[in-house]
């Protein structure tokens, strides 16, 4: 998208937003003060910036406690749960995280009424909305991985003769998995430059494994949520990640990579091929912040050998703590950080909105422009393959669980088959202290 196009959207989108006259938006806040922990992290700052506009449309200040990480607010989350000092108002929130709280945030069906909530996608209010309550809005920030890529790998001519000599086929961005390391391993030439990357910790190993997984032809849970990762399947989906390590065609501190460090990787021209998040597709074609702008090609994500593409998804979003002494104003501020208008100026970054309305505002603004246009059609191709994490409280849980086991198998401290035994017996048992069956 071109620059004076953005700056229009925000200038626009900040206009609108500040003339919204739902009743959430109409109290006079003045001189209440809206504690909040939010997600931190360059993609997220441009939404921020417009936080000013609610305080001087309000009366109302913002004071941002914390800014991390979903996995060390999720940490933080947990320890105030335990300490009773939830009284902050707003969190960042996220569909694969709100099933852990079901007492920590309130229903914020009261602050919203049905024209408000009719302009989102219905399945997003509905995976919002958890033991009838909406605990949650969606923010433009619909989750699902495709493959970037830097298109100079595939136009060298050199590289189109080595790897048709090597592999019998010509060289063009991977439809499989298995193509996918392949190109990796042949990419590489550490420590200069690394085939790929991959999330090493946190949820962000377990899910990239849990969607390689499914990808392969497995599941991580049978029906009644014991674990099935142990399996051919997640045989296979491990030995990938081990592969890729032991052959050196990732940075050798992969293991302690999430977003952050995998954004500044590739935006770095350092990194070959990239499975990735909507929200960076701005930031790494930006000439000012990304070493490979003007290099980057975007195309579907790949598939497994069960003829599956990976698909793990999810969307991010704001809500409302149950002890907030102010909610109407806390109800306020997420209805305006999730507004039609803030989805508009969020998405000129390059992430995807979950309003419906906003698909056309966007899809116009791309027009003409060829990358903008390229990264829509490939998250529109990737959307349909989207799925999301196992339907349990105890995902998060699970996941602390297994991304040690599979550290372990990636830097050879255990064997593959023991690394998925000991996660799947350590899942196993969590699930059984909890009740679960």
């Amino acid at each position: 998208m071109k620059k004076s196009l953005i700056q229009l959207l925000l200038s626009a989108s900040t206009c609108l937003a500040m003339m919204a006259t739902s009743p959430v938006l109409a109290g006079d806040y003045e001189g209440v003060t809206i504690d909040a922990k939010l997600i931190g992290g360059q993609q997220y700052e441009g939404l921020y910036a417009l936080i000013s506009n609610w305080e001087s449309a309000t009366g109302a200040k913002v004071n941002i406690v914390s800014k991390k990480n979903h996995f060390e607010l999720d940490r933080e989350f947990k320890s105030d749960i335990a300490a009773g000092t939830t009284d902050w108002c707003v969190g960042s929130n996220h569909s694969s995280f709100a099933p852990q709280y079901p007492s920590l945030y309130t229903d914020m069906s009261p602050y919203n009424n049905a024209d408000q909530l009719a302009g989102f996608i219905p399945a997003m209010i509905k995976s919002s909305t958890i033991g009838g309550r909406l605990v949650m809005l969606p923010r433009a920030q619909f989750d699902v991985s495709v493959l970037y890529y830097q298109v100079s790998l595939y136009e060298d001519a050199s590289n189109q003769s080595a790897y048709k000599a090597k592999f019998g086929v010509d060289l063009a961005p991977p439809i499989t998995l298995n193509e996918f390391k392949q190109q990796a391993i042949f990419f590489a030439d550490p420590p200069n430059f690394y085939g790929t990357q991959y999330a090493g910790k946190d949820e962000g190993a377990a899910g990239r494994f849990y969607e390689m997984v499914v990808a392969n032809g497995g599941a991580m849970f049978n029906a009644d949520f014991t674990p099935a990762f142990n399996s051919d399947a997640g045989r296979e989906s491990l030995q990938w990640f081990v592969d890729l390590y032991e052959a050196g065609a990732v940075p050798p501190g992969t293991t302690s990579y999430l977003w952050d460090e995998l954004g500044a990787g590739f935006a770095s021209g350092t990194i070959g091929i990239n499975l990735d998040w909507p929200g960076w597709s701005g930031y790494f074609n930006d000439p000012e912040a990304s070493k490979a702008s003007g290099n980057v090609g975007i195309t579907v994500q790949p598939m497994g050998s069960a003829g599956i593409h990976t698909g793990w998804s999810g969307f991010h979003g704001f809500s409302v703590t149950e002890d907030c002494a102010n909610k109407e104003a806390a109800a306020s501020l997420v209805t305006f950080l999730t507004s039609e208008a803030s989805q508009i100026a969020e998405s000129a970054g390059g992430s995807l909105p979950t309003r419906s309305s906003v698909w056309d505002v966007v899809v116009a603004a791309a027009d003409g422009d060829e990358y903008r246009t390229m990264a829509l059609n490939a998250f529109k191709e990737g959307a349909k393959h989207a799925f999301a994490v196992p339907q349990t409280e105890y995902w998060i849980e699970a996941t602390n669980l297994i991304f040690p086991e599979l550290q372990a198998a990636i830097l050879g401290d255990k064997t593959v088959d023991e690394a998925l035994q000991d996660a799947s017996d350590a899942v196993d048992e969590m699930m059984q202290e909890n009740g679960v069956y």
